[in-house]
């Protein structure tokens, strides 16, 4: 049995990964002095996938 997911579930989503993803992001660039064009492209691919990690462990901890 598949379970459909609603048009405002995908947007909270989409809304908390962004939500993560912009808080570790600028919390990236406070922390280097200098910020170099590679630097830029790291720090937003550390912060989507720290953004994926918070939301999937705050949903593992939520289902119990």
């Amino acid at each position: 049995m598949r379970r459909r997911t609603t048009p405002r579930a995908v947007l909270l989503a989409g809304a908390e990964l962004l939500l993560w993803w912009g808080a570790l992001a600028l919390l990236w660039l406070v922390l280097i002095s200098t910020v170099d064009t590679l630097e830029r492209i790291v720090g937003a691919s550390v912060a989507a996938a720290g953004a994926l990690l918070a939301r999937a462990g705050r949903r593992a901890v939520s289902w119990r």
